[in-house]
């Protein structure tokens, strides 16, 4: 069997720098994307805590909130809104990185993972001497929520197939599936923004939330529930799923490895990506985590034995979280 994933790991080439508000804060945020060692994976340090700069590995045992944003944190440090700019990392394959800011939350942008595309593109990327290892499914693991689903099926890819289903003339039933890789990312979901009804933008406000929230990073669907306030409308029809789909993607990149499965979410959210990672860790008989050896071919991989519920050095406790595995039904 040979997979088109790179086995090298890689981190950015340069240090790049963006400047945008926190959505909930709106405060000024100045962020730093710099290279860092290999199997290091990602973290986030905070500049702007004094004395306090420990780092917050991007590693879903790290989640402590997943009300509207994920949210993670080591000791008394938090960083929030990652899931943007995870996605984007993931999907231009960068294992390696540390990324600095200097406020609680990561900039919302223009509510899409587009300018931290183009941040990356900036950067660029280096090919590491280590190869990557690879989360392989083998069984189904799956977690329901009322009506809502999502689990993973084996597949020899990544592909994320979501669906969402609002009941409302603007929104009705919208699902988009797609094989992920790097230029499907950039074209079809990094550029879709987050969105939200008009009341509940303003229920936010009331509560000192989305304080950064403006027709510039937020779709805001109008009281008639058939249009936008935002004056150019809509970057897709489907821009809402598309969104969906970008904030699947960031939440799992927690993981901390590249995944070969099928995604399969309906209705889903940070809260239940959360408990499918959870799940996962207590499922150790759907997966198989993959070490690839280099063929002579630098693009393609080969799988060397599969080494059953083992887990990479660097990493000690990818699999098994803090916080008691989510109860989820098969």
């Amino acid at each position: 069997m040979t997979i088109n994933i790179d086995p090298h790991q890689h981190t950015v080439a340069h240090p790049v720098s963006c400047c945008g508000i926190g959505l909930h804060s709106g405060k000024a945020v100045n962020l730093t994307i710099k290279p860092a060692a290999e199997n290091s994976g990602i973290h986030f340090f905070r500049s702007d805590l004094v004395g306090r700069k420990n780092a917050i590995p991007a590693r879903m045992e790290q989640i402590v909130d997943t009300t509207l944003a994920t949210t993670l944190g080591s000791g008394k440090e938090r960083v929030s809104t990652t899931e943007h700019l995870l996605a984007a990392l993931h999907s231009a394959g960068i294992d390696n990185a540390a990324i600095e800011l200097d406020a609680l939350e990561v900039p919302i942008m223009d509510g899409s993972a587009g300018p931290f595309v183009q941040l990356l593109a900036q950067a660029g990327k280096r090919k590491q001497h280590s190869l990557r290892k690879v989360i392989r499914f083998t069984k189904p693991v799956s977690c329901v929520s009322g009506d809502k689903f999502i689990r993973i099926e084996p597949h020899n890819g990544f592909k994320i197939t979501g669906s969402i289903s609002f009941g409302t003339e603007l929104i009705s039933d919208q699902s988009y599936s797609l094989d992920l890789s790097a230029d499907r990312f950039a074209s079809e979901i990094a550029h879709a923004r987050t969105f939200g009804f008009v009341e509940q933008v303003e229920e936010l406000w009331r509560n000192g939330l989305a304080l950064g929230c403006t027709l510039q990073n937020v779709i805001a669907i109008h009281w008639n529930r058939r249009s936008v306030l935002n004056e150019d409308g809509l970057r897709f029809k489907d821009e809402f799923v598309r969104h969906k789909v970008l904030d699947l993607i960031g939440d799992l990149a927690l993981l901390g490895s590249p995944i070969l499965g099928h995604v399969i979410a309906s209705r889903s959210g940070h809260a239940l990506h959360h408990s499918l990672m959870k799940a996962v860790a207590d499922s150790p008989d759907c997966w198989e985590y993959i070490e690839f050896r280099k063929p002579g071919q630098p693009h393609v991989l080969t799988p060397a034995k599969p080494r059953k519920k083992r887990l990479p050095v660097s990493l000690p406790s990818l699999f098994f979280p803090a916080t008691a595995p989510a109860s989820c039904p098969a």
